[in-house]
């Protein structure tokens, strides 16, 4: 069950077709689900990126 400020599973499943795919070269991307709830958490809070909760991830991913 997602957080209060995360994606519900019927909304990213209308959004994640939308997102583009992993480059055949290079690194892999971030997991973009990760991103954008974290994005949305800061974006409802108003914390500053470095006070992402750690189940984000580094908020360097996020904040750049």
């Amino acid at each position: 069950m997602p957080g209060r400020h995360e994606l519900t599973d019927a909304e990213w499943a209308l959004l994640a077709p939308l997102l583009p795919t992993n480059a055949p070269k290079g690194k892999k991307w971030a997991d973009h689900r990760k991103i954008i709830n974290a994005i949305l958490f800061r974006s409802r809070t108003g914390i500053p990126w470095r006070d992402l909760p750690e189940r984000y991830g580094p908020w360097e991913t996020a904040a750049g």
